[in-house]
């Protein structure tokens, strides 16, 4: 039965469009190295990339970029490529699940006025910092995907 299962499993998960929601993975190259951008939940206060749903007539990626500018408050050059996708718990209860597909995004501004200021914190960090204060273990190994690639690119 396991093998079965296992035959037909698939890491992208199939979810329809209402349960699925569009994030950017912001980071910069600072001084050679790789910092991630990390932003606060507006209810818990637990650390996480931006996200939220897909707008209507944009491509996921620009509903990506467009949550980065509002959430976190920067802009920059969004993949059209996801790195990857997680699942987290939505609405009040927690009781929805949704998934969520990670396009990175190279920062080239940090806005110090946004939507969001006010409701957010917004800290950049290292992945080993990062791995530690991200609120879900999926959001540090897409992190890691980034920095895995990242490393692999000449002169960025």
């Amino acid at each position: 039965m396991l093998r079965e299962f296992l035959k037909n499993w698939s890491h992208r998960v199939e979810t329809p469009d209402r349960l699925r929601q569009a994030g950017a993975l912001p980071y910069a190259v600072v001084e050679g190295r790789l910092a991630f951008l990390l932003i606060t939940t507006r209810k818990t206060g637990r650390w996480i990339f931006p996200k939220g749903r897909m707008e209507p007539g944009m491509k996921p990626w620009e509903s990506a970029a467009l949550e980065a500018i509002e959430e976190a408050g920067v802009v920059g050059e969004i993949s059209e490529v996801a790195i990857g996708s997680y699942r987290a718990s939505a609405g009040g209860s927690g009781a929805t699940l949704i998934d969520v597909d990670l396009y990175p995004l190279r920062v080239t501004q940090q806005l110090d006025e946004w939507r969001e200021k006010g409701q957010r914190l917004r800290h950049w960090a290292t992945l080993d910092e990062a791995k530690r204060l991200l609120a879900d273990r999926s959001l540090a190994r897409l992190a890691g995907k980034v920095e895995a690639i990242h490393g692999s690119l000449p002169n960025q």
